[in-house]
């Protein structure tokens, strides 16, 4: 099976997605996965200035009462990879899983400049990312979402279940790929295409 190119639209759309200090916080969110996320998500960054083709991040301002990421704590600030890289780029705030729903209005935003393709990296790889990517999916954006450019935490669900964080990455991929989301690929394919 031959493995189809990616073509990388000259004003592809780089979404990073709450990147911010809070999720640093292991005593509050538990182990993660993925420790070279950060180094990927700063080469995208890097590559998607160089070219010229536009940056939006994304912050989550958490209205969950003791939350790292309440817009009154340290936590909602962007990482300082992040920070250093924000020039130029639109901010967008939001209080829920998806850039969506969040201000300004990312759709009216990327109509407005002619966007049609987007590529989403950040975290958390299984909330914030797949919920994005799955809707901008249905929006009728093309979607790539570079796995190994997002991360995210070990996670309990109800009746003793739980996940790995790892297990959690899978499934997303799963999900956003094999449900037509999103293609799943690599920041190799993108730095390279």
């Amino acid at each position: 099976m031959t493995k189809t190119a990616i073509e990388i639209a000259p004003n592809s759309a780089l979404l990073v997605i709450d990147v911010q200090k809070g999720f640093d916080d292991e005593s509050f969110w538990g182990p993660r996965n993925n420790p070279a996320a950060e180094a990927n998500i700063a080469a995208l960054m890097d590559d998607w200035q160089a070219a010229g083709r536009p940056v939006v991040l994304v912050r989550h301002a958490s209205v969950q009462p003791g939350s790292v990421l309440a817009a009154d704590h340290p936590g909602y600030d962007f990482k300082d990879l992040v920070e250093k890289r924000s020039q130029g780029a639109l901010v967008i705030t939001k209080t829920v899983n998806s850039a969506f729903y969040g201000t300004p209005d990312l759709a009216d935003w990327l109509s407005a400049q002619g966007i049609g393709q987007l590529v989403l990296v950040g975290i958390q790889t299984n909330m914030c990312v797949e919920t994005t990517a799955r809707m901008a999916g249905n929006l009728g954006y093309d979607v790539l979402v570079p796995l190994d450019a997002t991360h995210t935490f070990d996670l309990a669900g109800s009746a003793g279940l739980a996940l790995t964080a790892d297990e959690l990455a899978t499934a997303t991929a799963v999900n956003l790929q094999g449900g037509g989301f999103a293609r799943v690929i690599t920041t190799a394919d993108l730095l390279t295409a």
